[in-house]
């Protein structure tokens, strides 16, 4: 048996339209998951995870706090069907916006709070991703060197920095729309493969700094518990220590690169290791091929996946 047993929560981009349905009709733990979601947010959050319609779960304001919920809903569902022993389990990690999920699961704050906080984040960066043309731009095949040159040869006077170290060869750079086009180019001159990704703006990047800095008095507002478990930061991709450090990373997570990768191979430096991905989707199994190729990994992203 495994020594070290990690659960992984997914960020935006998972989203996908009915994602949560089964565990809400299979589990009446994750069904009251989704029905205090919905009392919480103000809005009928469950049928836009259901039903849709696509372009309106695609919008970070709705996105985040749907993930949110869908994750923990997913992760109750388990524990109640004996999949997962919450005290056997080592530590959690979450990819951006999962990392809320994962502070939540380690008992750093209640369902409620977190919920209230991923929907303002979404809210905000949103509304920065508004104020002003940006993207993101995937990379495949590069390394750190080369995307820092591709982001130094592109950037101008515009804003272009690394966004997302997601797996090996598979990086997002994050920026001016202007700059994003400019790395699309540098990239191909390189002979690597690039493409424009569909989002609302420059995540992880300084142009999310009004968002960030907002985001920072929502956080004042939560009062945070030290975590039962290890979680680690998308920022250091080392696992969190103080609360008032934990609020810090949250802000800068917003405006710096996640470090994924580092933070699968943190976990994966500590022994012989299982993880579990929480619904929706399978994105971190998918990553995890990536990182480290023969590295087993539960996708919980359907309620067959619990049995019984």
């Amino acid at each position: 048996m495994a020594s070290n047993h990690y659960i992984l929560c997914p960020g935006q981009g998972a989203q996908v339209v009915g994602m949560g349905k089964d565990f809400f009709e299979a589990s009446p733990v994750a069904r009251q998951t989704f029905e205090v979601a919905n009392k919480v947010i103000g809005f009928d959050l469950s049928s836009i995870c259901f039903a849709g319609p696509e372009d309106r779960l695609n919008q970070t304001d709705v996105s985040q706090p749907a993930i949110y919920t869908t994750g923990v809903a997913c992760f109750r569902a388990a524990q109640a069907a004996g999949k997962i022993h919450p005290e056997s389990v080592t530590g959690y990690a979450g990819l951006s916006l999962g990392e809320y999920t994962a502070l939540h699961l380690a008992g750093v704050f209640g369902f409620e709070d977190g919920l209230k906080l991923v929907a303002a984040r979404g809210r905000y960066m949103q509304e920065a991703a508004v104020a002003s043309p940006s993207g993101m731009v995937a990379v495949i095949g590069a390394d750190e060197n080369q995307i820092n040159e591709i982001c130094h040869a592109a950037r101008g006077e515009d804003v272009l920095v690394p966004a997302n170290f997601n797996a090996p060869g598979q990086v997002v750079v994050s920026g001016s729309k202007s700059a994003c086009e400019r790395a699309l180019a540098e990239a191909e001159k390189r002979g690597l493969k690039a493409v424009a990704l569909k989002v609302a703006g420059a995540f992880h990047s300084p142009l999310m700094r009004s968002g960030a800095d907002r985001m920072a008095g929502e956080l004042e507002k939560v009062e945070f518990s030290s975590p039962t478990r290890p979680v680690y930061s998308n920022v250091t991709a080392a696992a969190h220590t103080d609360t008032a450090s934990i609020k810090r990373l949250l802000v800068d997570q917003i405006v710096k690169p996640v470090r994924w990768e580092q933070s699968v191979q943190a976990m994966l430096g500590l022994g012989e290791t299982t993880f579990v991905e929480l619904a929706p989707g399978r994105t971190l199994a998918g990553l995890m091929k990536r990182i480290s190729r023969r590295q087993p990994i539960e996708s919980l992203e359907s309620a067959a996946t619990l049995g019984g």
